[in-house]
């Protein structure tokens, strides 16, 4: 995570940097960001940046955590599976993210970075899942990447996405 240098910057440096982060990390894979980019987008020394940061990963995740807070942790699983909250969600979910200022870093995390070998999904999250929710949750962020990937098929893709959920609610009874 970012280091304390960066955490204890003045506001307006910080947000400088946030800034030029958020527009790496919405253009470019992770794969081909880079800090010569960022350096020069916030005319910062590239040596400042690696007391920032540990490397370019570290930015990564800490931009990314910033964007989640700001329209996942909204979202939440009951215990018991419900396959209307699941559509809720990820509707919730497709709906603001596209009017959220890191539109374009999820959508680049969602696309292209969630499974580079560098972002291991937490094994805990399989652990604290029955199989029912388990399967809903893998359903819903696939939907999540197909709807945007392909926004023209948003309705069919969401169509399918509650008929997905039908089958899996008709398993839990």
């Amino acid at each position: 995570m970012a280091k304390s240098t960066f955490i204890n910057l003045p506001a307006v440096k910080k947000k400088k940097i946030e800034s030029a982060l958020l527009k790496e990390f919405s253009c470019y894979p992770l794969a081909k960001a880079q800090v010569a980019r960022i350096v020069k987008e916030t005319g910062i020394a590239r040596g400042a940046f690696y007391k920032y940061f540990v490397d370019l990963e570290d930015a990564y995740h800490y931009m990314y955590e910033l964007a989640l807070k700001s329209i996942h942790l909204p979202i939440k699983i009951k215990s018991q599976f419900d396959a209307q909250q699941y559509y809720d969600n990820v509707a919730y979910f497709i709906e603001e993210m596209q009017a959220n200022t890191y539109a374009g870093l999820i959508k680049m995390h969602i696309l292209y970075n969630e499974s580079s070998p560098g972002n291991p999904v937490s094994p805990q999250i399989f652990a604290e899942l029955d199989p029912q929710n388990w399967s809903a949750m893998v359903l819903s962020h696939a939907t999540i990447r197909l709807v945007l990937a392909n926004p023209v098929q948003k309705k069919a893709i969401m169509t399918r996405f509650k008929a997905s959920l039908a089958l899996l609610n008709k398993g839990k009874n």
